[in-house]
Formats: C-alpha cells, sequence, structure tokens
C-alpha cells in the first residue's frame, strides 16, 4: 500500500469511532502535552503547594485528572482536583435555555486562598472560561486563577487567555475542532473539519 493512501482501520469492539476529519493530535500528543502543561504549572508555581485543578465538563475533568496524575508523577504529592458546574453562567441561556446542571466537585479544603488552574479542552471565545470565573468566584476567593487548556484554536470575544496551551491551532471560524478522551468518548485525539 502506498504512503499516499491510507487503509482505514475499523477500531475495536466497544471502541467508539474517531470523528472524521484531520488528525491534528493523537493520544500520545495528548499525553505528551499534559506532561509539558504539568511541568509548567509546576515551574509558575514554585512546587504542587497550594494548587488546586478544576476541570470545566466535560471533557477539562478527564482532563484535570490526567494533570493531576502527572503532577504527582513529577512531584510525588497529590494535588486536589474537581469539577466547576457553569450551566447556570452561561450567557446563552436564553437562546438554549434547557441545560441539565453539570457535575459540580470542589476538594475537600475549597478554594480560599489556593492557585486555582482552571482546565478545558479547548478555548475558543473564551465564554465558557467567563462562565466558569463566575462560578468560580460564588466558590471562595483563590489566591490567583490561571487556565489550561489542549486546544487555543482562537477567534477570542472576551480578553482571556490560557496560561498553559498544549498546541495553539489556528482555525477559521467555520472548522470544528473534535476532542475525544477516551473516558468521555472512548477515542483519543483531536481532529479538525
Amino acid at each position: 500500500m502506498s504512503p499516499a493512501r491510507e487503509r482505514e482501520v475499523a477500531p475495536p469492539k466497544g471502541a467508539a469511532r474517531p470523528p472524521g476529519g484531520r488528525e491534528v493530535l493523537t493520544g500520545d500528543d495528548i499525553q505528551r502535552a499534559l506532561k509539558r502543561i504539568a511541568h509548567e504549572i509546576l515551574e509558575g508555581n514554585k512546587g504542587p503547594d497550594d494548587l488546586v485543578l478544576l476541570g470545566i465538563p466535560t471533557r477539562g475533568v478527564p482532563l484535570a485528572h490526567r494533570l493531576a496524575a502527572a503532577v504527582a508523577g513529577v512531584e510525588g504529592a497529590e494535588v486536589p482536583t474537581g469539577s466547576l458546574d457553569i450551566t447556570m453562567y452561561r450567557d446563552d441561556l436564553r437562546s438554549q435555555p434547557t441545560r441539565a446542571p453539570e457535575p459540580m466537585k470542589v476538594p475537600a479544603g475549597g478554594v480560599d486562598g489556593k492557585v486555582v488552574v482552571l482546565v478545558d479542552d479547548v478555548l475558543y471565545s473564551g465564554r465558557t472560561v467567563r462562565a466558569a470565573l463566575d462560578s468560580l468566584a460564588d466558590l471562595g476567593r483563590p489566591a490567583s486563577v490561571r487556565l489550561a487548556v489542549l486546544v487555543d484554536r482562537g477567534h477570542r470575544e472576551l480578553p482571556i487567555r490560557a496560561d498553559y496551551v498544549g498546541k495553539n491551532l489556528p482555525t477559521s471560524r467555520t472548522e470544528r475542532v473534535m476532542v475525544r478522551l477516551h473516558e468521555a468518548d472512548g477515542a483519543e485525539g483531536v481532529w479538525i473539519a
């Protein structure tokens, strides 16, 4: 078979089929990006002390847990991890009012005085992060808030930027970026279509 023609391989039985489009990150690429982000978080915070990782559902939650595992692998210290419900803080509730609340799990130590790292899969307009910041403000007062994303695709509508980025992926507004994680989707990778 020529390198120009790739054969389509069926996924294992029970596994989800990856979405169509061009694959821009493989599962191994995602793991390398998360390890790099974990090192950058530790360097920026000068260690794991007072860190809290909060994932933004859906795919930000497993990414936060993977980052916590990467930090534990480097420092040998557990980082409190949780998830943040942003449902009622979204600015599109008028146009899409029926949304089920997402699970919220705040670490036992809370967020007051902590360095909170919000974790999400794709940064696009910035509106999801704004909703997360509003939700976080109702939980307490962190010492600082950082943002870690797997993919930054540009096209910001609000003045929000990520502190830690796995991959900058320039896109057009008409393109879709699809992140798939084993924990949520049964497949692993990032595709653009």
